[in-house]
């Protein structure tokens, strides 16, 4: 395979770099729509206040939802492994969270249809279900990530998992789903701020702020748990990164404080959980001031810096083990082929220029803000 100009290693690397950017494009770009669902029954008083917020995401939220299949793509081309564990183990966790978002298209098509208010009441809450329960459970599989998950593998290398959906629901997992929920809806009263007047969008700031003042305090109070009395996972034995993906060929360490390790030998690193701060409390200062596109930066730069900071502790490992530690899976022993890898680079390469581009053109041809006449004149308004 010498027409691939990348060695093993670098197509690995290049690889959790891409799923990075595409985890994060799917927190930022349907975040706010998970945010904006979940303030809904709350900004909105009556029934065209609340067509307003729909509005400012109904457009939308079907192409940012790409970003979510993106992501799971890519776990299962680059890394299967990976997703033979995760998506088998937190199989009910999966299925929650598929069930929420199923009822964002239904809530959105139904609602409209009948004029009575208790129907458009009950499907109002039903878009609020389907933001806050993925917003929760995103965060709480994160949380997870960070504890290891309780699987091994057998000789065979068929994956094994052990635990239940309840003992995902752990307090540190709990609590990084608070995180996540309150990042996302600071997101969402960013752009709702942005694309709204008069009642709405002061909700908005009013809730969003504390959202965002709660997430940057419940974010270091996960980093002091993570550093104080949250079992980190280390490779002990020497990596081959240019070997066949198994990960039953390593010696994993675990104590306390491992977590930390990376940020201590790669200071620069801390810019990351620093930006996942100062982005959370810029937006809620920006949100008070009713800075409605910049707010939306500041909470867009604070999830990613927050992604951001999980990736860079947990690096090498994709999701260690709890039970088995050395079963855990890296970048170096979960990844697909060499060719596999040089392959999806390549479409990725392609096609990843004009989603983005496609999305560009997207929300310039939508901009500007949505209101009581907006609603009105367009036919195919929810």
């Amino acid at each position: 395979m010498d027409f691939i100009p990348f060695d093993y290693a670098t197509l690995r690397l290049i690889w959790w770099l891409l799923l990075g950017v595409l985890l994060i494009g799917f927190a930022v770009m349907d975040g706010f729509d998970l945010g904006v669902g979940t303030l809904l029954p709350f900004v909105a008083k009556t029934d065209a206040e609340r067509r307003i917020v729909v509005n400012t995401i109904g457009p939308v939220w079907e192409g940012n939802q790409v970003w979510l299949i993106l992501g799971g793509g890519a776990i299962f081309a680059a890394f299967p492994p990976l997703y033979a564990v995760s998506f088998s183990g937190f199989y009910l966790a999966m299925f929650l969270i598929l069930f929420a978002l199923i009822l964002r298209p239904v809530g959105f098509k139904f609602r409209g249809k009948v004029e009575d208010p208790r129907w458009r009441e009950t499907w109002d809450w039903a878009l609020f279900v389907g933001g806050a329960v993925p917003a929760l459970i995103f965060g709480v599989a994160v949380g997870n990530v960070l504890l290891g998950a309780p699987f091994h593998f057998t000789p065979e290398l068929r994956a094994v998992y052990t635990g239940g959906f309840f003992d995902l629901l752990t307090p540190f997992a709990l609590l990084a789903g608070l995180v996540s929920v309150s990042l996302l809806v600071a997101h969402g009263a960013a752009m709702l701020v942005m694309k709204t007047d008069g009642p709405i969008a002061t909700r908005a700031a009013r809730y969003g702020s504390v959202a965002g003042v709660l997430a940057a305090a419940l974010f270091v109070a996960a980093g002091v748990w993570i550093a104080t009395g949250i079992a980190g996972f280390r490779v002990d034995s020497v990596v081959d990164t240019a070997l066949a993906s198994n990960p039953l060929h390593k010696t994993v360490s675990t104590a306390p404080g491992l977590w930390m390790d990376n940020y201590r030998t790669m200071p620069l690193t801390m810019a990351a959980p620093l930006l996942g701060v100062l982005g959370a409390l810029a937006s809620a200062v920006l949100l008070r001031l009713r800075r409605g596109g910049l707010a939306f930066v500041a909470s867009g730069v604070s999830i990613a810096s927050v992604i951001l900071t999980v990736g860079f502790a947990i690096f090498p490992f994709l999701l260690p083990s709890s039970s088995v530690p050395g079963a855990g899976l890296t970048l170096w022993d979960a990844s697909s082929s060499r060719l596999t890898l040089w392959i999806m680079l390549l479409a990725t390469i392609v096609f990843l220029p004009l989603v983005l581009l496609y999305t560009a053109w997207v929300y310039r041809v939508l901009r500007g803000k949505v209101t009581d006449a907006s609603v009105a004149d367009t036919p195919n308004a929810y």
